[in-house]
Formats: structure tokens, sequence, C-alpha cells
């Protein structure tokens, strides 16, 4: 039986070919040479090629979690710096980041072509949306922000961070980094009641 970590390997393979290449363009025998093991492996691992990606979705999900975490410092923040750090977590505005946000783009794609991968989706959705709600819950429960419909507002804020981070990862000229940043925090912050 393999270690953990050739798991985790063929896992980071699949999410770097699909960041390059799309997930309708990744095979196991790519992984597999990608994650340099043999496809056996990969299909010791996984019990298709779908259960794979959607795995390695999963995986990069995580991961980009983990970083985001880490960079929050936890328990550190006041609510309004947490927000900030949250939201710049979110856009693709480190390679790792682009990274995962290409791979957000293809759940998106794959999801409104197959069905068995919109649950994918929605879990994701869920997990960020609650992440975000949390974080506004706290925030006002300590005086720092405004009271308001904390789920609208997490709905809110993760529409208005697709839509700039796209923008952001396609490189549109009127939507670099600073200004997508700047765009939804000036939404957060009218809401909020934030300087």
């Amino acid at each position: 039986m393999a270690a953990p970590e050739g798991r985790e390997r063929l896992l980071d393979a699949a999410v770097r070919l699909i960041a390059r290449e799309g997930i309708d363009n990744v095979r196991i025998a790519r992984i597999a040479a990608e994650a340099g093991v043999s496809a056996g492996l990969v299909h010791y691992h996984f019990a298709s090629r779908d259960a794979l990606l959607e795995e390695a979705i999963e995986h990069s999900y995580e991961r980009a979690g983990d970083m985001r975490l880490t960079a929050l410092g936890e328990g550190r923040a006041d609510a309004v710096q947490r927000l900030r750090a949250m939201i710049d977590q979110c856009l693709p505005s480190t390679p790792a980041l682009r990274e995962d946000w290409v791979l957000w783009v293809e759940l998106w794609l794959r999801g409104a072509r197959d069905p068995a991968l919109r649950p994918v989706a929605a879990r994701l959705y869920a997990r960020l949306h609650r992440w975000f709600a949390e974080a506004i819950a706290e925030g006002i429960a300590a005086g720092q922000l405004h009271d308001c419909d904390v789920d609208r507002m997490a709905d809110r804020l993760l529409a208005l961070l697709d839509g700039y981070g796209i923008r952001v990862l396609t490189e549109d000229p009127k939507m670099p980094l600073d200004r997508a940043r700047a765009e939804v925090w000036a939404t957060v912050a009218g809401e909020l009641g934030l300087p």
C-alpha cells in the first residue's frame, strides 16, 4: 500500500494539470506521469477519472483554505482586518490562488454540463458561505460591524468576489487586482458601516 504522500502527490499533479490544460484534457496516464507514479497506482487510489477530478478540486479548495487560515492568523485580527484578509484570499492574487481560480472556473463549466459535479460546487460554495457568514456574525456580535442579514451579505460577497475575480483572472485591463479588491471592499464597507 502506498504512503499517504503518494495520494496527495497524485492530487497535486491533477490540480496542476487541470489548471494548465482543463478538466477535459486531463487523462489518468498524464496525471501518473506528472506525479511520477504508475497509472496502476492512480487506479488503486481512485475508482474513476471523475472521482479523481472531483477529489482534486476538493484538495485544491482545502489547500487554499489552509493558506487562507494561515494568512489570517486566526483569532488575532479584528473583524475589519479579518474581512479584508478574507477578501484578498478569495481573489486570484498569487500564483497558487490563480491556480485555484482556474479549477473553480473548470468546476463551473463542468458543473454546467455535468449534473454529477453540481453537488461538489454547491458543497464548496456552502463552505465558503459559512466561512464569511461566521466572520460577519462574529464582527456584528463584537460591535465592530453593523447588523445585517448575514446570509444575504455572505452571498453578495461571494458574488462580488466571483465577478471581480474572473476579470482579474482573465487580466481584464480595466479590472486589475487592486481595483477589484477596492470595489469589493467598497460594497462590504458600505453595507457593514465601515470606513
